[in-house]
């Protein structure tokens, strides 16, 4: 039994036997310490599989958030252990068998030891899955930071930019009211542009008009050539 951590491994990876679903009413894994709820960093935590078969030892397993399922150690009924690797001991974990109850040690509980601890017993060539019982550090919840005086009062004040951006919320009068001072931005500069650009054509015109009178009002020569008498017609007979 001794040699069989690999195989046990392997099977409680790849076999999920209905029978061994019927019978998990026969193990139960738990923390030894009925009134802890999660295990602190650096803390000593222990477990206890209560296991009701004398003559089959029992392999403690790890699944971690992922899924995998990681094979710590196997105890025997003489309370011997086997470490991955096929070591005797282990500098993380310790394994012994106390009555019934098959004990799981984890010297120092880290982050890589989270997730939910299971003890399998081989039965009669079945696999025999205890309850699973998860070790967790504490949930820590965060608070959303209040809001500052000053954003507030920043908020308050609207430059042009600001008037020109589209109100969240579409078809309000709020949104009405800022596209119409867009509008004024964007057409009363144009208008101003408009204005000055007529005035200043109505005035080109109103002195060409001018200048065009002073020129008519000088006499022409005769015969449009200045220094010559005027022609007499000729007289037919």
């Amino acid at each position: 039994m001794a040699a069989s951590p690999a195989l046990l491994l392997l099977l409680s990876l790849t076999l999920c036997c209905t029978g061994a679903k019927g019978q998990r009413n026969w193990m139960v894994a738990r923390f030894l310490d009925r009134n802890m709820k999660h295990p602190k960093e650096g803390q000593r935590l222990e477990l206890e599989c209560l296991h009701y078969d004398r003559d089959s030892g029992v392999s403690w397993v790890r699944q971690g958030k992922d899924g995998i399922l990681h094979f710590i150690v196997y105890t025997s009924t003489l309370s011997r252990t086997t470490f991955p690797g096929n070591e005797r001991t282990s500098s993380r974990f310790e394994g012994s068998k106390q009555g019934n109850s098959y004990r799981l040690v984890v010297k120092s509980f880290t982050a890589q030891d989270q997730g939910t601890y299971f003890c399998i017993a081989n039965i009669n060539q079945v696999l025999h899955f205890s309850s699973g019982q998860p070790a967790f550090f504490p949930v820590t919840t965060t608070t959303a930071a209040p809001t500052t005086p000053a954003a507030t009062t920043r908020s308050s004040h609207v430059t042009k930019k600001d008037i020109c951006l589209h109100s969240p919320d579409p078809g309000t009068s709020k949104e009405i009211l800022l596209n119409f001072y867009c509008e004024i931005f964007i057409w009363a500069p144009l208008a101003g542009i408009c204005l000055v650009l007529l005035v200043a054509l109505i005035i080109t015109i109103a002195l060409c008009q001018k200048t065009r009178r002073r020129r008519c009002r000088c006499k022409r020569p005769p015969n449009g050539k200045p220094g010559t008498k005027p022609s007499m017609p000729t007289r037919h007979v």
